[in-house]
C-alpha cells in the first residue's frame, strides 16, 4: 500500500515533462473512469490573477447555503490535501490515495502528468463525496489545461494579463484566447477583466457562448483585504446566480466569511505585522502595492522569484514602498539564482542575502527602524514562510 507521499514521488517521475499541456492522454483515462461524464455542478475558474480568490469566495457562498460543495486547485501552500476541499476541509491522505490507485489502474498505457493525476483524483473524490457543485482552477491557461476534460455548467475568467509566456504566448490577445478555451457552446462565461482582449469576444461569439461582463465592484463587507477582491467578490456572485438564486443575506455572508491563504495575509509576531503574498507578475505585484499603500509606514520585503518572470518590473512597482529588501533562495529548480536576482535591484545599498528564510525571517523581526514586513514573489517563497512561523 502506496503512502500519498510515495504516490506523489512515483507520479513526478512517471512523465517525461513536468508541463506538457494538451487533452489527450487525459481524455482517454477520463472518459473510462467517467463514461456519462460527471454529476456534479461544474464551475470551470481560469485567469492570471485572482482565481484562488474567486474560487474562495464562491466556496464561502456555498457553505453558507449548505450547498455540498468542494474545490480543486493548485499549488498547494504546505501540504498537498490542501488541493481537494469538500465543504472546507481538506481531503485525507486515505481518499487520495484511493482516488490514485483507481486512477493507475484504469490509464492502462497512458502516460499522465503529476498534475493530470490530481485532476482526475479530485473529480474521483467529489464524486464519492456526492458533491453539488465543484469549482475547479485551471492550472495553466485554459484551452489545453487537464481540468477543461470537463465541461462546465459556468465558465469564469477572473483576469488577463502576460504570465507563463512560453506557454500562453507573450500578448494579452494570445492569452486570452487560451483561458477563452474553457467556455462552452449556450453556457454562461463570466469575465472579469476590466479591459478584456478582443479574443475574449470574438471565441465567445464564434462557438455560442453565453458572455457576462462584469464590472462593478461588489460594495459589501468582504473577508478579504484588497480593493481588487471587490472585483473578485462580484466575479464570484454572479457565477453563482448563473446556478442557484439563492437569499442576498447568506451571499452577502459567504462574502464576508471568505478566507484564502497567502492572499494579503496578515500576521503578528512581536511588534511587527507581516504580509504574505503569492504575488509573482506584475498585475499581482501592482494589487500588493495598492493594498500596501493604503496603510504608508516603514517595510521591509522577504523576497524571491522563479526565474522566468518579469522580475525588474515588479521589483519597479512596489519599490516605492519598500525601504529594504531581503532575499532568499528558493528551493526549485525553476528559481533564479542569487547572483542574477541581486542584479535586478538598482539601489544595491538597500539589498542584503540570506541564505535560508529562517535568518532573513529572525534579522526582520529584530529590525527596530520598521513595523512591516512583507513576503511575497512566489507561492514557494510564502510556503517557506509560514513553515516557519
Amino acid at each position: 500500500m502506496k503512502t500519498l507521499d510515495n504516490w506523489l514521488d512515483y507520479q513526478e517521475n512517471l512523465h517525461t515533462k513536468k508541463i506538457d499541456l494538451g487533452l489527450e492522454r487525459i481524455q482517454k483515462v477520463y472518459q473510462k473512469l467517467f463514461p456519462n461524464g460527471v454529476n456534479f455542478k461544474v464551475i470551470t475558474v481560469a485567469g492570471t490573477n485572482g482565481k484562488g480568490s474567486t474560487i474562495a469566495f464562491i466556496d464561502s457562498i456555498y457553505q453558507q447555503v449548505n450547498i455540498k460543495v468542494a474545490s480543486f486547485t493548485s499549488p498547494h501552500i504546505i501540504q498537498y490535501n490542501e488541493r481537494f476541499i469538500i465543504n472546507g476541509v481538506q481531503a485525507s491522505d486515505a481518499q487520495i490515495c484511493d482516488a490514485f490507485a483507481q486512477i493507475e489502474q484504469t490509464r492502462g498505457m497512458t502516460s499522465l502528468t503529476y498534475f493530470e493525476f490530481s485532476t482526475l483524483a479530485a473529480l474521483l473524490i467529489f464524486t464519492h463525496q456526492k458533491v453539488a457543485v465543484a469549482i475547479l482552477e485551471v492550472g495553466l491557461g485554459g484551452r489545453l489545461d487537464s481540468v477543461n476534460v470537463v465541461d462546465n455548467d459556468v465558465a469564469v475568467i477572473s483576469s488577463i494579463d502576460i504570465d507563463h509566456a512560453d506557454y500562453l504566448g507573450n500578448t494579452r490577445e494570445s492569452i486570452g484566447l487560451e483561458k477563452a478555451g474553457i467556455m462552452r457552446p449556450n453556457m454562461p462565461c463570466i469575465c472579469g477583466d476590466t479591459n478584456p482582449p478582443k479574443t475574449i469576444v470574438q471565441y465567445a461569439q464564434e462557438i455560442g457562448a453565453l458572455l457576462t461582463f462584469v464590472n462593478a465592484p461588489y460594495l459589501g463587507n468582504i473577508g478579504l483585504q484588497g480593493e481588487h477582491q471587490k472585483r473578485n467578490a462580484a466575479l464570484a456572485i454572479e457565477a453563482v446566480n448563473q446556478l442557484h438564486a439563492l437569499p442576498f443575506n447568506q451571499v452577502s455572508a459567504g462574502i464576508s466569511n471568505a478566507k484564502l491563504v497567502g492572499r494579503f495575509q496578515v500576521k503578528s509576531k512581536s511588534d511587527k505585522t507581516i504580509v504574505l503574498d503569492v504575488a509573482h507578475n506584475p498585475a499581482a505585484v501592482q494589487a500588493l502595492t495598492d493594498t500596501l499603500q493604503c496603510n504608508q509606514q516603514p517595510t521591509i520585503a522577504i523576497f524571491c522569484v522563479l526565474e522566468d518572470k518579469n522580475i525588474e518590473e515588479m521589483i519597479d512597482i512596489i519599490s516605492p514602498s519598500i525601504d529594504e529588501w531581503l532575499l532568499v533562495p528558493l528551493n526549485t529548480g525553476r528559481a533564479i539564482s542569487m547572483q542574477n536576482l541581486i542584479q535586478k535591484f538598482s539601489l544595491l545599498n538597500k539589498v542584503k542575502v540570506y541564505k535560508d528564510m529562517p535568518s532573513a525571517l529572525h534579522q526582520a523581526l529584530n529590525a527596530n527602524r520598521v513595523k512591516r514586513i512583507v513576503i511575497f514573489g512566489s507561492f514557494y517563497v510564502v510556503t517557506d514562510a509560514l513553515k516557519v512561523l
